[in-house]
């Protein structure tokens, strides 16, 4: 009985349906961004093709209210937006509304009307679209700049997955590493397109990707690149070297390469300096250089055509492509004598694998020191950096140079540093771009970490730090006639929390690489102007006590004055006894 009283229900509604127009109702739900199909078909097999219509709002009782799109069963007659589309197959009866890259505002009910012959027949469909945002799309970054200790990597803005975008995120490892050790950084200016990362090693493999931020969430992962670092010189000294006399004219010498982690990139060959010592005049030689490649972990050379007891010293480097890298050394060591063929050959051993100089105690002090020199010297013409002479420099200046620019801290936030500069007058010819020197805040602007080129269109820029600590950033603008002077100096602490610029220190520029060389050197030519003057006018003073002491003692009277820079004398003794 049950049954049969469901059968009469569903019949009845089957022809209420048939007299007044069937109307059904769903609901989709779409993100921000993305394309969205609003479902509606008939029976064009039995009714043929038939025009139709989608408005937004309920359905009225003819037509489309705001419609949006009207076809004529054969292709569309009329549209409100060329994101509203019939991508079905109209000949089936699919006539689907899909629109394409959804707004919020999109959301509400939209209604499809079917124009169905006959009286009350209209078939009628109602869709409720609901539009949410959602996290970006994913970025697309490519690398603009790859050096021996930085990378510059840009994107372009994307879609922002209806939400603005806050912020970005850049993942930084080893290549040979997993993700779960990488290092991250978050950037926090939406409106970067470029950032360069500082403080990487050289020669060495790194994968970098980055992901956008909005309130919603986080996107999917950019494209991954793959980037290698530029070579450096080397950074440390061959390790374990030693000297062995093995007759009156050789000497063996013996040594390791660098540090693996301090080679910066493949090493090619080194370079053998050796030089006998004058113990007459406590001075060295010329230099004399060999070359031997790099091939083994445990390298050798003996130098010959030595003299016989003879003090020699010796220095080697390692070379990579990019440069020569510090000095080890070792104490001097002596040929064997003439007299002495068939004794056992002496071993000097350096204890020390830093690039220094020492000598055994029995060495006098005044020879270290001049060992000490002159191997530095040796050195910087080993290496090609010019080492300054007093009174020697023949660095020239143009007038036409550029003014500095002036440097400002806009923002320092976990590891990323975010600074902009104004420019100075250009001088006689145009800016062509700017250098920024970087390096610990303890250390010599000698040893500047990393220096970064930057177009003469830019006047901001954002670094982020790998290894947190505090820093000194300073720089110069370039031109077809030179470098101009540094510019003031920040201070900034990165891994803390954000700062504002009011909070970090800045100094002002200085004409030399460090200021502190520079107030050395000024001391030193005021002392060297000051004592002698004082010790004339010392002797000066005690030649005139112990003549006026005579003339008191012989009863004459004796005037002095100074005028106009004369000593002029009045008195009863004749000016020939002074």
């Amino acid at each position: 009985m049950i049954f049969l009283i469901t059968s009469r229900l569903h019949l009845s509604c089957s022809l209420i349906c048939l007299l007044l127009g069937c109307e059904y109702a769903e609901s989709v739900l779409a993100k921000v961004g993305t394309d969205v199909s609003l479902t509606c078909n008939y029976d064009a097999r039995r009714y043929g093709r038939l025009s139709a219509c989608w408005g937004r709002g309920a359905i009225p009782n003819s037509g489309c209210a705001n419609e949006v799109l009207k076809t004529d069963g054969t292709s569309v007659i009329s549209r409100l937006s060329e994101r509203y589309l019939l991508m079905g197959n109209t000949g089936e009866g699919d006539v689907s509304l899909t629109i394409r890259h959804v707004v919020e505002k999109d959301s509400g009910t939209y209604g499809c009307r079917v124009d169905i012959p006959g009286w009350f027949n209209d078939q009628k469909q109602e869709v409720t679209l609901s539009v949410v945002p959602g996290p970006p799309n994913p970025v697309r970054v490519e690398m603009q700049e790859v050096k021996e200790r930085t990378i510059t990597v840009r994107w372009t803005p994307v879609f922002d997955g209806g939400k603005p975008i806050t912020s970005y995120v850049i993942d930084l490892k080893n290549k040979q590493a997993s993700w779960d050790t990488t290092f991250r950084t978050p950037v926090s200016n939406p409106d970067l397109t470029q950032v360069t990362l500082v403080d990487l090693r050289p020669a060495k493999a790194y994968n970098l990707r980055m992901f956008a931020v909005n309130s919603v969430g986080m996107s999917g992962s950019s494209n991954v690149l793959t980037v290698t670092t530029k070579e450096a010189a080397p950074e440390g000294p061959p390790l374990d070297m030693q000297l062995q006399a093995l007759s009156p004219q050789s000497i063996k010498v013996t040594w390791k390469p660098p540090r693996a982690d301090l080679r910066n990139g493949v090493l090619r060959s080194y370079t053998i300096s050796y030089r006998e010592y004058d113990p007459a005049s406590r001075l060295f030689r010329r230099w004399q250089h060999q070359t031997v490649a790099a091939t083994r972990e445990i390298e050798s050379i003996i130098l010959i055509n030595l003299k016989p007891s003879a003090k020699y010293g010796v220095i080697i480097q390692a070379k990579t492509n990019a440069g020569i890298g510090p000095a080890s050394t070792a104490p001097l060591c002596s040929t064997l004598g003439e007299i002495h063929t068939t004794s056992a050959p002496a071993t000097m051993k350096s204890t020390s694998p830093a690039a220094t100089v020492w000598l055994p105690d029995s060495t006098s002090s005044s020879f270290i020191s001049v060992y000490t020199t002159s191997t530095v010297t040796e050195v910087d013409t080993l290496t090609g950096t010019a080492t300054p002479e007093w009174g020697l420099s023949t660095t020239s200046f143009s007038s036409g140079r550029p003014d500095p620019p002036v440097v400002q801290l806009r923002k320092v936030k976990d590891n990323t540093i975010s600074l902009f500069w104004t420019p100075g007058f250009e001088g006689s010819s145009p800016i062509t771009g700017y250098l920024l020197e970087y390096k610990a805040v303890n250390a010599s602007w000698d040893y500047t970490k990393t220096v970064v080129d930057f177009s003469p269109n830019q006047t901001e820029a954002t670094i982020i730090e790998i290894n947190p600590s505090t820093y000194n950033i300073r720089m110069f603008a370039k031109s077809s006639l030179g470098t101009s002077k540094a510019s003031n100096v920040l201070t900034v602490t990165t891994g803390e929390a954000d700062h504002q610029w009011d909070a970090l220190s800045t100094t002002a520029p200085t004409d030399t690489h460090s200021a502190a060389s520079v107030e050395e050197g000024q001391s030193g030519h005021l002392v060297a102007i000051v004592v002698p003057v004082v010790l004339v006018l010392l002797i000066v003073a005690i030649v005139i006590t112990w003549q006026l002491r005579r003339i008191r003692q012989r009863k004459g009277s004796l005037n002095m004055w100074l005028s106009s820079g004369v000593i002029k004398y009045r008195g009863s003794d004749s000016l020939q006894e002074l």
